[in-house]
């Protein structure tokens, strides 16, 4: 689960150096880079270690996940194997859905939509601060500089599940970072805000209704709120 914290120069670097010494390999996400809003996209790891990084993408954020095509730029060890096992695991990747979208990057209509979109999100990312401002100004917010989540940390002590299972009662959805790690722990708590999807008055009404919650980070029946 990435949480949209930015790696620091000099923990990229030692990333980059452990892949090294254990001849490991980093896999990159960096579908983040297209939809960050505070300043102009941070250069991908595979720029820095070419032979080390094997960096992937996709247009099922930017477009369409029912388009089902990605890429994978890898280090030339692992090209010949990779292809490999492509051709053998799938032969159904489509051709016209491709070549389509290689007339959209080159056509320049791609970008364009990028920057539309990039918009649209960064509003949605104004609008769930500010009600988080306004209804919950204790909860600290982390990862908004990119992508299409936030994670919200709630107080110390609060019951990840119990929030969850009070906004639920109020007609309000919110996810625990608890199911998205491989423990399982509710501890931290902190909970999944995401916004890709819902527009700005779902989410100024949304946090409204469950401001409270999140604040006190008590939900549990017989609790007051």
């Amino acid at each position: 689960m990435a949480t949209g914290v930015l790696l620091a120069p000099e923990r990229r670097h030692a990333l980059l150096a452990w892949a090294r010494r254990r001849d490991a390999y980093v896999i990159e996400d960096d579908y983040d880079a297209e939809f960050r809003y505070d300043r102009e996209p941070v250069g991908a790891l595979q720029g820095l270690a070419a032979d080390r990084v094997v960096s992937i993408g996709t247009v099922s954020k930017s477009l369409a996940p029912a388009l089902r095509i990605g890429w994978l730029l890898s280090p030339p060890a692992l090209t010949a194997p990779l292809t490999e096992a492509k051709r053998i695991a799938d032969r159904g990747t489509p051709t016209l859905d491709q070549l389509a979208l290689a007339r959209l990057i080159e056509s320049g209509r791609y970008d364009r939509h990028l920057r539309r979109m990039r918009t649209l999100y960064g509003a949605r990312c104004r609008t769930l601060r500010a009600a988080l401002a306004e209804h919950a100004p204790k909860v600290r917010l982390t990862g908004l500089a990119a992508g299409f989540h936030a994670v919200a940390h709630l107080p110390d002590g609060a019951d990840e599940s119990a929030v969850i299972a009070a906004a639920r009662a109020r007609r309000v959805g919110l996810y625990g970072m608890s199911a998205c790690r491989a423990s399982g722990d509710s501890e931290p708590p902190r909970l999944v805000l995401g916004f890709g999807d819902v527009p700005e008055r779902a989410i100024a009404e949304g946090i409204g209704a469950v401001g409270d919650l999140l604040g006190h980070g008590r939900g549990s029946k017989g609790t007051s709120i």
